[in-house]
């Protein structure tokens, strides 16, 4: 059983999907990342962009106003916890990575953005490419597959093969639960999981309140969702999986096997 590291989120936005305008300024921000920190997060996943279904882009110029003072602020009170940036601009990663952050979280897998591959391969930090069927202004209309677990696995599979390509030596991905998916599309996914084990270094997996855990467990409330997220942690400790991104470490925290001292 490979025991999972825990990503904490950290959304510094007003618009993501269950807890948007909760840290909008970098003291807020800053003091829930280093409580995360505190509960049991490995790494701080720092986001300025709502990837939620049917989100707006913003500019560059306002994720980097929301995430750099963030990122700076952690690093300046904790030395050694591993930052990683979510974006899809090469632009923020560059920032956020001189930063402090040490490993950048893409949920375009590079497609968005031409210069994100170099970038990362320059700075010679970890790279997550995620699958994602369309772009999260649309992702959620009407998601279409003839065979979900094989086309998300053969995209991830190229978007490994061009990180790698460009330099990028740690490469993990994402079968991108929730983005262009729906909710049989989802369970298939987890039911095949490890087949996406072998892709790369390793696999990241966010389901932490998603839509398909309401819909299922008829949750309505994202927030609301935290005890069905660990429990369905706890259900899939077997698989391979490396990194998981959670909104409450500290109730995920229960469920995972003790781990020390483990940095990217």
């Amino acid at each position: 059983m490979t025991v999972p590291r825990i990503m904490g989120i950290v959304n510094v936005t007003p618009d993501s999907f269950s807890d948007g305008g909760q840290f909008t300024t970098a003291g807020s921000a800053i003091e829930h990342a280093l409580r995360l920190v505190d509960q049991g997060a490995h790494i701080l996943d720092i986001g300025g962009e709502s990837t939620r279904p049917g989100a707006e882009a913003v500019s560059l110029a306002r994720e980097l106003e929301r995430v750099i003072p963030v990122i700076e602020g952690i690093r300046e009170r904790n030395a050694h916890i591993d930052i990683s940036i979510d974006t899809t601009k090469s632009a923020v990663a560059r920032a956020a990575i001189a930063a402090g952050a040490t490993m950048v979280n893409d949920v375009s897998a590079g497609r968005f953005d031409p210069d994100m591959l170099a970038t990362v391969a320059e700075a010679s930090v970890p790279y997550v490419a995620m699958h994602m069927q369309g772009a999260p202004r649309t992702m959620q209309q009407d998601p279409q597959y003839t065979d979900v677990v094989a086309e998300v696995r053969n995209f991830l599979l190229e978007r490994s093969s061009a990180a790698h390509h460009a330099g990028i030596r740690e490469v993990y991905v994402d079968v991108g639960i929730g983005f262009g998916k729906s909710v049989r599309h989802n369970l298939e996914l987890l039911q095949n999981i490890n087949k996406f084990s072998t892709i790369a270094a390793g696999q990241v997996l966010g389901i932490s309140r998603k839509r398909f855990i309401g819909a299922l467990a008829g949750i309505e409330r994202p927030e609301d969702r935290d005890g069905a997220t660990a429990l369905l942690h706890a259900l899939l400790l077997p698989a391979n999986v490396s990194i998981i991104r959670v909104h409450n470490v500290e109730m995920v925290a229960t469920v995972i096997p003790a781990q020390a001292g483990i940095h990217l």
